[in-house]
C-alpha cells in the first residue's frame, strides 16, 4: 500500500471512531427505555465498550473505498452504512465470545465475562443478557438504517443487504460448529465454505455493496464477481488467521498461540497438520488437539513438526495463491469503475497476505 492509501484508511478509521462515539453518546436517549431500568443501560454501556474498544475498521475502509469505485466526490448513506456494518460486527463479536466461551476481546473482558463478573452467582442470567445485548447490537444495526436521513428505497435496499448478511453469517457459526464434529478433518470445500459464509460474506461481500448502494450503483448487476472476490479474500483471511494462530508470535499479536489446538478446531491449519503426519507425530497432534491443558511447550513442539512437513510453507503458498486471483478479479473492473480505486482493490489481498509474512 502506498503512503497516499495508508493515510486515506488511517483518515476513515479516525472519522469513524468520533462517528462512532458520537451516537453512543445519543443512543441511550433513543432507546426509549423505562426509567426504573438499571441493566438498559449498563447493556448499552458494554456495548459502546466493546465498540470503541478497538479493531481495524477494515469494513469501513472497504464500504468507502467501494464508494470510491463510482465516484470521488462525499457520498451520503457511508455514515449510516459504516455504523450499521460495525454494530453488527459488535453483535457478531458479543456472541462468538459468548459460543466460544472467551474471557477476553480487544484487550479487555467479553461481554459475556463482564456480565459473569457483575453477577457472579447468576450464571443463566450472565448468559441470558450477554445474548440480549448482542441481539440488540443486531436490531440498532438494522435501525439505523432505517432511520438514515436517505432515499426509502436506498435504505430498503441496504437493509436487504445486511439482513442477507446476517443470516448467511448464522449459517456459518452453525457449520463452523458442526465442523469440528466427527474423526476426520474437514475437507478443503467445507473449510473454504465456513470462511465464506461466516466471515466473508458480513466482512467483505456486505460493505462491497453497501457503498456502491450509497454511491448509486446497483451491486445485483455485478453480484457473481463481487461474490467470487469477497470469497477468494475471506478465504485467505482466514488461512491467515489460522496460520498466526500456530506460526505467529504470540508477543506481536498479544495473544498466546495454539487456541485452535486447544480448543479442537479443525482450521485450516490444524486440518493440513493432520493430513501432513502419521505414527509417532500423529499421536503428539492428536494429544494435543482438545486439550485445553496443552502447554506451551507442546504447542511449540506441534509448530515444529508443521514446519519440518512444510505445512507453514504449504499455507503462505496457498494464501498467496488465493490472494492472486482475488486480485485478478478486481483487476477485470478497471473498463468499468474509477482505476485509482480498482488498484485498492488489486493491492489488498496481497498487502494483506505480506503482512503475515
Amino acid at each position: 500500500m502506498t503512503e497516499q492509501v495508508l493515510e486515506r484508511v488511517a483518515g476513515y478509521e479516525r472519522r469513524f471512531n468520533t462517528l462512532f462515539e458520537e451516537y453512543f453518546a445519543t443512543l441511550s436517549a433513543g432507546l426509549e427505555a423505562p426509567t426504573f431500568s438499571r441493566f438498559t443501560p449498563e447493556c448499552v454501556e458494554l456495548l459502546r465498550d466493546l465498540s470503541l474498544r478497538g479493531g481495524k475498521r477494515m469494513r469501513v475502509v472497504l464500504l468507502n473505498e467501494a464508494a470510491r469505485l463510482v465516484t470521488a466526490e462525499p457520498v451520503e448513506g457511508l455514515d449510516a452504512a459504516a455504523l450499521s456494518i460495525e454494530l453488527f460486527q459488535t453483535h457478531a463479536l458479543v456472541h462468538d465470545d459468548l459460543i466460544d466461551d472467551s474471557p477476553t476481546r480487544r484487550g479487555g473482558p467479553s461481554t459475556y465475562y463482564a456480565y459473569r463478573e457483575r453477577f457472579p452467582r447468576h450464571r443463566q442470567a450472565s448468559l441470558g443478557l450477554t445474548l440480549l445485548a448482542g441481539d440488540l447490537a443486531l436490531a440498532l444495526s438494522l435501525r439505523v438504517l432505517l432511520d438514515a436521513k436517505l432515499p426509502a428505497a436506498l435504505r430498503q435496499s441496504m437493509v436487504e443487504v445486511q439482513t442477507r448478511a446476517a443470516t448467511d453469517t448464522y449459517v456459518g457459526q452453525i457449520i463452523d460448529l458442526e465442523r469440528d464434529f466427527g474423526g476426520t478433518a474437514p475437507d478443503e470445500d467445507v473449510l473454504h465454505c465456513v470462511a465464506d459464509y461466516k466471515s466473508a460474506r458480513y466482512s467483505l461481500l456486505a460493505p462491497l455493496q453497501l457503498g456502491l448502494l450509497a454511491a448509486g450503483e446497483d451491486p445485483a448487476l455485478f453480484e457473481p464477481e463481487l461474490r467470487r472476490y469477497a470469497r477468494l479474500v475471506g478465504i485467505c483471511g482466514q488461512m491467515r488467521d489460522d496460520y498466526l494462530d500456530l506460526f505467529g508470535d504470540a508477543a506481536v499479536m498479544g495473544k498466546p498461540t495454539g487456541t485452535d489446538l486447544r480448543e479442537g478446531r479443525h482450521s485450516y491449519t490444524v486440518s493440513a497438520l493432520l493430513s501432513a503426519v502419521d505414527g509417532t507425530e500423529r499421536t503428539v497432534v492428536e494429544a494435543a488437539l482438545g486439550d485445553p491443558t496443552c502447554t506451551p511447550e507442546t504447542v511449540a513442539a506441534v509448530r515444529e513438526i508443521a514446519e519440518n512437513r512444510g505445512v507453514a510453507a504449504g499455507m503462505r503458498a496457498d494464501m498467496r495463491r488465493h490472494a492472486e486471483q482475488a486480485s485478478v478479479v478486481a483487476a477485470g473492473w478497471r473498463s468499468r469503475w474509477r482505476a485509482e480505486a480498482v488498484a485498492f482493490f488489486e493491492r489488498l489481498p496481497l498487502w494483506s497476505v505480506d503482512r503475515t509474512m
